[in-house]
């Protein structure tokens, strides 16, 4: 395949993952196990650019809690979700956030863990861990197809 589409392949794929990791809808698992199809060789790039991509969108949701946390009261985290990851957080501490790429819930700890001004460094590893360990099973599964 060409360097283009490799260029905009990779583009579309960090896109998707970062997208997912916010409160928008995506889906980079898709586009990680289409490219892995077409481009098995190339595992390495696409799960590092899913990886990226993905740990940066939930990233950015830490940082929007941060945000948040000055204008809201714990009150207003009310949906069932909110009120799970919020639990997990003050039992569990920043080690929550290995469960950062659970649908539904991941959005949530992320957001949480930075309105309760966990640690950006340990955010920073816990988040990228759960979501490269996450995307490597994926990668594995697909190779195995």
């Amino acid at each position: 395949m060409s360097a283009m589409f490799e260029l905009g392949a990779g583009c579309g794929l960090f896109a998707a993952a970062f997208a997912s990791a916010t409160l928008l809808p995506g889906g980079s698992e898709l586009w990680l196990a289409v490219l892995m199809q077409q481009q098995p060789e190339q595992l390495w790039y696409w799960w590092s650019l899913a990886t990226l991509g993905n740990t940066l969108g939930s990233l950015t949701t830490f940082g929007l809690g941060v945000w948040l946390s000055g204008r809201w009261g714990a009150a207003r985290f009310d949906k069932r979700g909110q009120q799970r990851a919020l639990a997990w957080l003050r039992r569990y501490g920043p080690w929550s956030l290995l469960l950062a790429w659970l649908p539904v819930v991941g959005d949530g700890l992320c957001l949480l863990a930075g309105w309760l001004r966990c640690g950006w460094p340990s955010a920073c590893v816990l988040i990228a861990l759960g979501k490269g360990v996450r995307y490597l099973l994926v990668a594995g599964i697909v190779s195995l197809i």
